[in-house]
């Protein structure tokens, strides 16, 4: 692994995320998003994050979500509970819920026309250094990220 300054930039981790053998989707401004490659010729985006906090540490984000249409009849309480039962594993290794979001995804032909809705819960873990956070990481991108539809009760 390689040593990190202080508060490393987005790229700065970028550059050691990739030679620790991760794969990237994309790097915003206050964070590395990971990908998942779902085939050879295909990568996503994984749902985990790290990012540099102010005082050197990293920050491990996990999106997880439940999708209205596979659950057309619940509540959005519903929805949100579902997304938690899925976080069980993550909380008990020790990350956080920090927030949730309802996420429209919009027709990009009609913009008028929401296509799906996304019901998002947000998990943070925050470790010393970025080779504290490897470990995190892949725990991370082996966690189920979607409420699957045969998840019903």
């Amino acid at each position: 692994m390689t040593a990190l300054p202080t508060a490393p930039t987005p790229q700065q981790l970028k550059k050691a995320l990739i030679a620790s053998g991760f794969e990237v989707f994309r790097t915003l401004p206050e964070e590395v998003v990971l990908a998942e490659r779902v085939r050879e010729n295909l990568i996503l985006d994984s749902g985990v994050r790290v990012g540099p906090l102010g005082d050197g540490r990293v920050r491990v984000r996990l999106v997880l979500r439940g999708q209205r249409s596979d659950f057309p009849g619940d509540e959005e309480s519903t929805l949100f509970e579902r997304v938690r039962k899925l976080a069980e594993p993550a909380l008990a290794e020790g990350f956080a819920e920090v927030s949730t979001n309802v996420n429209a995804v919009k027709d990009p032909a009609d913009p008028e026309r929401t296509l799906d809705t996304f019901y998002e819960v947000f998990l943070a873990h925050e470790v010393a250094t970025l080779e504290d956070a490897v470990p995190v990481l892949k725990f991370a991108l082996g966690l189920e990220k979607a409420v699957a539809q045969s998840s019903r009760t």
